[in-house]
């Protein structure tokens, strides 16, 4: 439940169109469904905009197809991160109606259409064609909290001129999600270029100096770029999540 569905149901309450009894049956669970190994959190679409995000690395399918079937009871869309492919099958199996973004590794199940509400255009931006799938994590989870996004993959520092050639579409976004391996450095020369929120995502990918990320990430956390935000190796999620969060009207 978000609070457009529960401005929606106290709306119908106070026209009589529902019942008392009604309405207690879609509230019964809030703020919380305890399944035993799961505390499922339907109150967090009301406090934050969006419904609970299931992490799918170290859960089992049926642990995850129990939590889905708990939000699908609640009428809230669904977001699940960090899935292999095997419990992907799985999972489409169950909810053949879902949709598994394998480059990603991230599935959604779409109740109810996602309105629109970012003033902008989220730009997710990636070095390499190798920090794709961390770009990609970012870009569904913008795109699923209500946002434009658009993407450019591949222009990496060691041609600077990829950068340049993309410079009107980078200006005219709203924030900028920069993901980046090796040493790093995309983020500083965005962040150099433009007047808008830059968020940097450090990846695993490189050589065995880039230490699996840390050489990116201390490289973007000691930006010269003014204003440049950073999130944590391999975190696109949490990127898409901050660029919706900052994009909201």
């Amino acid at each position: 439940m978000n609070q457009q569905d529960l401005k929606a149901l106290l709306d119908s309450l106070s026209k009589r169109n529902i019942s008392v009894e009604e309405a207690l049956a879609r509230l019964k669970n809030l703020p919380f469904e305890d399944l035993g190994f799961a505390c499922v959190d339907h109150h967090r679409g009301i406090r934050r905009g969006v419904s609970e995000v299931i992490f799918g690395a170290g859960k089992e399918v049926s642990e995850i197809l129990t939590i889905m079937e708990s939000m699908l009871s609640a009428e809230e869309n669904i977001l699940l991160t960090r899935l292999s492919e095997e419990k992907a099958m799985e999972i489409l199996n169950r909810f053949p109606h879902a949709a598994y973004h394998s480059k990603g590794r991230i599935l959604t199940l779409i109740n109810h259409p996602v309105k629109v509400i970012g003033r902008g255009t989220i730009l997710i931006i990636s070095a390499g064609t190798s920090d794709i799938p961390v770009a990609e994590e970012a870009a569904v989870t913008a795109e699923y909290m209500g946002n434009v996004v658009d993407t450019i993959y591949d222009i990496g520092v060691a041609g600077l001129h990829r950068v340049l050639s993309q410079r009107e579409k980078i200006m005219q976004a709203t924030v900028i999600v920069v993901v980046a391996g090796m040493e790093g450095a995309l983020p500083s020369v965005v962040g150099g270029l433009v007047d808008k929120p830059v968020i940097a995502v450090p990846t695993s990918i490189g050589y065995g100096a880039s230490f699996n990320g840390i050489a990116a990430l201390l490289g973007m956390l000691n930006s010269c770029s003014a204003g440049i935000t950073v999130v944590n190796i391999d975190n696109g999620f949490g990127a898409g999540y901050a660029a919706s969060l900052i994009n909201r009207i």
